[in-house]
């Protein structure tokens, strides 16, 4: 049973009743008339190999109120890209593939560095905020919605249900956060758990009259992949190229937003995917890469807004993430115990001896010259400085998909 509890800064809307998906999807077909909705879709081809890719094509089938479904795909031979394209075959909602490693779209990465904006590595954020430039070139999505492609038991609930708060005109809000539980027969999301929250936390400690703080320690779930914009917003946010991406998105909505506008959305009783190595020994690898990227994002928003860490606050800092892991993973292993559930406390405590090098790296990049990360500009930016670019991606994709021209009919069921 789902608590009703708000605490701190940020609106939760959970999910208090079973039966009320059928109703929001109901409403959505009406109020996306006046708020179409775009769906983005990151995924590497080898999804395309993976049972959870056919049950969330299949769910997605039988929606009927997104306007459009844009299909971000990298490392897909030609072959590849005509394979993962039939999985949609049917739609009736228009789909698009953006392959971002075509090279007609490497050409467009090139051609804005050119103009001075550093594309970085390819990964799922520069996948992600280049869906967006297209969606929002096209000009035809009020919300633009994104979720990731290895869910298991994938339900069309939980778009819905992350749409509907952006959709509705009377709640306000402009960006939405997707949360749930992450359980098997034990506790998953490691770098939420035992890297995150006490990082944050212990930022909180050193720094306890800053905002910005207690609005990320408000969400349930920071790091999930799940998450809605209004298009306004979209247009005015940079993005992260690497796994900062949740970050730095939580970052600019409460920049620009305010958390008053910002809200999180109970989306699923449960959620599982593809588990990432912790990759203890190297460094550009795995849970350890990816808790750099994301202490680096977070401490150099806190250095943007005025909380420097000189060396021995740094040490400070350390110190105290180090406790508050440790108390967290007391509670996670009683929480563990009451549920019965398996609780590998050797491998919690190697967890956080490995975050607690990430931590440190993240701390070194933040003071060397190699900066906080990896961002992308906002696309107000983009296409103001070069205001061909919005036509040339939209002739790229058109060149290098024609999928959306393709007959179309309903999926059966």
């Amino acid at each position: 049973m789902a608590d009703f509890f708000q605490n701190g800064l940020v609106t939760t809307l959970h999910q208090l009743r079973r039966d009320a998906s059928p109703r929001i999807e109901d409403s959505l077909e009406t109020l996306a008339s006046a708020a179409p909705i775009g769906l983005v879709l990151p995924a590497l081809y080898s999804e395309f190999e993976q049972p959870a890719m056919r049950g969330i094509v299949a769910e997605l089938g039988r929606q009927r109120y997104l306007k459009r479904i844009v299909v971000a795909l990298g490392r897909a031979n030609h072959g590849q890209f005509e394979h993962a394209r039939s999985f949609f075959s049917g739609f009736e909602t228009p789909v698009t593939f953006l392959q971002v490693d075509h090279p007609r779209v490497l050409g467009l990465f090139h051609s804005l560095e050119r103009e001075g904006f550093p594309m970085h590595e390819p990964g799922k954020g520069r996948s992600c905020w280049l869906a967006a430039g297209y969606l929002l070139a096209r000009g035809d999505c009020e919300i633009l919605a994104f979720h990731d492609c290895d869910i298991q038991e994938y339900r069309r609930s939980l778009l819905a249900r992350l749409c509907y708060p952006l959709a509705h005109p009377d709640l306000g809000f402009e960006y939405a956060k997707g949360y749930y539980a992450r359980v098997s027969n034990q506790l998953h999301g490691r770098v939420t758990r035992l890297m995150f929250s006490p990082l944050v936390r212990a930022l909180r400690e050193m720094a306890p009259r800053l905002g910005y703080l207690e609005y990320l320690d408000s969400f349930r779930y920071a790091l999930s992949g799940e998450f809605a914009m209004k298009a306004s917003f979209a247009r005015s946010c940079g993005m992260a190229a690497d796994w900062a991406l949740e970050i730095e998105m939580l970052s600019e909505a409460f920049d620009r937003c305010g958390s008053s506008r910002v809200c999180q959305v109970d989306i699923a009783d449960n959620y599982e995917h593809k588990h990432q190595r912790l990759s203890a020994g190297d460094p550009a690898r795995g849970l350890r890469r990816m808790a750099t990227d994301i202490a680096k994002a977070l401490l150099s928003a806190v250095a943007r807004r005025g909380v420097a860490l000189d060396a021995r606050r740094f040490g400070d800092l350390e110190d105290r993430y180090r406790r508050l892991a440790g108390e967290a993973m007391r509670g996670y292993e009683a929480d563990a115990l009451v549920n019965g559930l398996e609780y590998d406390r050797h491998g919690e405590l190697q967890a956080i001896r490995t975050f607690s090098l990430s931590l440190r790296e993240a701390g070194a990049a933040v003071h060397s010259s190699s900066g906080g990360g990896a961002r992308l500009p906002a696309w107000d930016r983009v296409f103001g400085a070069a205001p061909r670019f919005r036509q040339s991606l939209l002739d790229a994709v058109a060149e290098t998909d024609v999928f959306g021209l393709l007959p179309l009919r309903r999926l059966a069921g």
